[in-house]
């Protein structure tokens, strides 16, 4: 049996298809596009049109490479960018282009969501999530605000990989994963919070889909598109979900105890948890994920930008970047590079910048910079682990994926920081192969198979064991106190108005 896995970003749509025998990626396409140009500052939207169009073209690409193959064919899963904001009218034809995850200009209505439920402790007591301009629900206040005659207009509001869903299958649902990111969802009762929905909008609540578990199928692929691609009857699709939460099956985080870590551009790092999982100080979303559980989360918005910053600074490659990262010893010889280049995240510093504290003649070298860049990106994820741990989960196990995983030094500095046993992927394909495998799981189970989708993802989510690191106990104290370190720099330098 062969299983489609589309992820759909921002930047490009990717297809693989799964031997769900062998493991293995037996076929893979990609498609790139762009944000809609010309949009004023904060704004960043795409047409949703243009993902089902890069959805359909890297299935027939993935299908060719196929060949006689794609009779194989017996599911397709859809991973999806979180948060978009598709509106849909009578025709189910998009009333505009989709306000991203990444789009800013819902500001003022975070605010005015805020103020009406107690500011973020209200909104977290109320539905378990602060609500940040990323989620959806002030994207739909936005609308019906900015653009009356649009919102008048849309009859449905989906997420994009419910899209995505509904082009291939006629049906409009969402999953418990993605739609907790909208902030309307409680997270702790997965049903839509009634007082949130009636604030943006009493209409509203006949605008969303229906809710529904997310290892149930979402529906079957549509006639026409399964004559056009010569595919057996009966294909289903999955529930899909968010980007993050098909990263987690892709990695084999479903159970508690694994927590993933993403050294990207920016960082992610979230986990399995059989409860919600609240944080009253909002600095760890509360998700639920697509596997019927929760989901803590915690982003932050600089990681390989540090890296990748020094890198250019030196003029190095990245063989002379590790280099020099194993040259200094840990803890860099006392200097602490807090982060924030872009800002950030977690801690909440929208206006925050870099800082380098500690410089002496000594430690004044590449190397040492080198260090303190890795180690102070590494500590601001661990600050993040930190919050699990206060919230009561209990890492056993960091599956890393990202640039940053391929570092062997790098990984021995997440290991020694976070104190936990560290390994990376076999596979890149993340949450294109989660989407892979949520299909698989949806398809066996409906053939009347028993078995979990823990069951799967443990046969088939590879781990590359030559790439595992242990901590370090002789630096457990070191890095704790280098965590304390850079925290209380962070504490300061904001309380006195300089981050």
């Amino acid at each position: 049996m062969l299983f489609i896995g589309l992820d759909s970003g921002t930047q490009s749509t990717k297809a693989v298809v799964l031997d769900y025998e062998t493991g293995s990626i037996v076929a893979h396409a990609s498609e790139k596009y762009e944000c809609l140009p010309g949009l004023p500052p904060g704004h960043m939207e795409q047409d949703a049109r243009t993902w089902a169009a890069a959805v359909d073209q890297t299935i027939e690409s993935c299908l060719q490479q196929l060949g006689s193959r794609r009779s194989e064919i017996r599911g397709i899963g859809v991973s999806g960018q979180q948060h978009g904001l598709v509106a849909l009218d009578a025709r189910d034809q998009p009333v505009r282009a989709a306000k991203l995850w990444c789009d800013t200009s819902t500001a003022e209505e975070c605010g005015l969501i805020a103020a009406a439920f107690g500011g973020a402790e209200g909104l977290i007591a109320e539905a378990g999530n602060a609500i940040p301009p990323g989620f959806t629900a002030p994207k739909i206040l936005w609308l019906k605000r900015h653009e009356p005659e649009n919102f008048a207009r849309t009859v449905s509001v989906l997420l994009p990989h419910d899209y995505l869903n509904f082009h291939l299958t006629g049906v409009k649902r969402m999953e418990f994963g993605d739609a907790s990111g909208t902030g309307l969802l409680n997270v702790r009762t997965r049903e839509w919070h009634r007082g949130l929905v009636d604030f943006i909008d009493p209409g509203l609540h006949a605008m969303l889909p229906p809710l529904g578990s997310s290892l149930e199928k979402h529906g079957t692929l549509r006639e026409e598109l399964r004559v056009r691609w010569g595919l057996p009857e009966g294909i289903v699709v999955s529930a899909g979900g968010g980007d993050n939460m098909m990263g987690a099956i892709g990695t084999g985080n479903v159970e508690p105890g694994v927590v993933t870590v993403s050294l990207g551009t920016s960082g992610t790092l979230f986990a399995c948890a059989d409860q919600p999982v609240t944080d009253p100080q909002g600095e760890v979303a509360a998700f639920c994920d697509s596997a019927d559980r929760w989901m803590p989360l915690v982003c932050t918005m600089n990681v390989t930008v540090l890296t990748e910053a020094v890198r250019g600074l030196f003029g190095f490659d990245h063989t002379a970047l590790e280099a020099k990262l194993m040259a200094a010893p840990p803890g860099a010889d006392g200097l602490t590079f807090l982060p924030y280049l872009n800002g950030e995240r977690t801690p909440n510093l929208p206006n925050g910048c870099g800082v380098l504290h500690g410089l002496r003649t000594d430690n004044f070298t590449s190397a040492h910079l080198a260090r303190a860049a890795v180690e102070g990106v590494t500590t601001g994820l661990a600050y993040g682990l930190k919050r699990f741990r206060d919230l009561g989960v209990v890492p056993t196990e960091i599956r890393l994926t990202g640039g940053g995983s391929r570092s062997a030094g790098w990984r021995q500095v997440v290991a020694d920081v976070f104190g936990v046993p560290v390994v990376s992927l076999a596979t890149a394909e993340g949450a294109g192969l989660g989407a892979a495998l949520q299909a698989a799981y949806v398809a066996v189970s409906e053939a009347g198979q028993q078995l979990t989708l823990a069951d799967i993802t443990a046969r088939l989510v590879s781990l590359d064991e030559t790439t595992r690191a242990l901590p370090n106990p002789a630096l457990a104290d070191l890095y704790a106190a280098q965590l304390e370190r850079q925290m209380g720099l962070t504490r300061s330098l904001k309380s006195e108005g300089w981050l």
